[in-house]
């Protein structure tokens, strides 16, 4: 919601009559000096929306700022250019509206589109987040990374690497959507709240590492697709890519890292296929190159690649995990219920290739159970069993 400043006004003014975090206002008007607001500046207040009201015979803006509950000065500051004494019947004015409910419907099959229109909706309403696109698909979609808080340790989170395990992505989503209602309400989550996670962490996520992969899987065959027959072809000639891994190239975007890739490359498919196939070099897909690029520009205190399935913890590789890398593990296994794992026959992973350069904790976490995609009768359940991860990835 926007507002204009008038003359005397500042952002503490606004933080007090909206009841919203002085941070949290000054963060999402970045351009805007906090030291002398100039008269006529449009500034955002984050978690309001501007609702039209019809004027009802006998109203004022005092009777409509006492039945619903809002500062008469609110109401001022929306409706700059009605006269207060003078409202007619049927003239309409703006509400400030506080959101209190989550945008994000992590409940439906969650591709691509879906996940770009929550965004827009979660930046308009929260302009305190930070996007940038870090880089693009094989097909040219956006590698989309947000960013929440002021901390100086920027921890990181992202999901659907593989395209069948999509759920990943709006379980991260909806995690987002609900630590910035708690946010801008003042409200906490699980009894914790969320103020000093702000000013203390950096938030970092990039919610579908591979967008085109859950396309396939969701909507099947592409119809533009210069790699259509290649597809097919890979899938065996079924249009039934539920169990699809990999990129729209047939490349598995997991086995992909710069930590011994040659003994995955060894035992691993040596074409591309539907899963597995590790590429024909590290790093020779643009979304496993954006991801290592924004890992390197951004110094992550820890990462968190989610998956699915298995409720499982994996936290070493090599023993190159830091001696703290451990008891972190078992605080999310403890919030989480899932099992944690230090040792996997596996390499060339995400996890594995951050926790073998920087030597700092790096987890894949296994959601749900079953075989993925896994059925979104899970949601809430794996939602509820990752919120403590979520919560304890901040306050860790």
């Amino acid at each position: 919601m926007k507002i204009d400043v008038r003359e005397g006004d500042s952002f503490w003014y606004y933080s007090q009559l909206f009841n919203i975090p002085l941070q949290l206002i000054i963060d999402s008007n970045p351009d805007v000096s906090t030291q002398q607001l100039m008269v006529g500046t449009a500034i955002n207040i984050p978690g309001f929306i501007k609702r039209p009201h019809t004027v009802d015979p006998g109203d004022t803006l005092w009777s409509i700022a006492t039945h619903r509950r809002i500062a008469l000065d609110a109401l001022l500051l929306l409706n700059p250019d009605i006269n207060p004494r003078k409202l007619k019947e049927g003239m309409t004015i703006d509400l400030p509206y506080k959101v209190t409910k989550p945008v994000v419907n992590g409940k439906q099959s969650y591709d691509f589109s879906t996940m770009v229109r929550d965004i827009k909706r979660l930046m308009a309403l929260y302009p305190f987040i930070r996007q940038q696109s870090v880089g693009r698909s094989v097909e040219g979609k956006s590698l989309y990374e947000l960013r929440v808080g002021q901390g100086s340790q920027v921890v990181h989170v992202n999901g659907s690497f593989h395209a069948r395990e999509w759920i990943s992505t709006p379980i991260i989503m909806a995690f987002l959507n609900d630590y910035l209602l708690a946010l801008t309400n003042r409200e906490t989550i699980r009894g914790l709240s969320m103020a000093p996670f702000y000013d203390n962490k950096t938030l970092s996520a990039l919610p579908m590492v591979n967008p085109d992969g859950v396309d396939l899987v969701i909507h099947g065959l592409p119809q533009n697709s210069e790699y259509r027959e290649h597809i097919l072809e890979m899938n065996n000639g079924s249009t039934d890519f539920s169990q699809w891994k990999a990129n729209i190239r047939g490349v598995d975007l997991n086995n992909q890292y710069p930590a011994n890739w040659d003994i995955e490359a060894d035992r691993k498919p040596n074409h591309p296929a539907s899963a597995n196939y590790p590429g024909p070099q590290p790093l020779s897909e643009p979304e496993s190159q954006s991801l290592a690029q924004l890992t390197d520009d951004s110094s992550f205190e820890r990462v968190i690649a989610f998956h699915t399935q298995g409720e499982v913890i994996y936290w070493g590789y090599l023993e190159y995990e830091p001696p703290e890398t451990e008891s972190i593990a078992q605080e999310f296994a403890r919030v989480s219920n899932y099992e944690p794992d230090q040792n996997v026959d596996s390499h060339a992973g995400y996890k594995d290739w951050f926790e073998m350069k920087w030597q700092r904790p790096g987890f894949t976490i296994e959601l749900g159970s079953g075989t993925s995609p896994l059925s979104l009768n899970q949601y809430e359940e794996i939602y509820q069993e990752s919120l403590g991860v979520f919560l304890a990835n901040l306050y860790l």
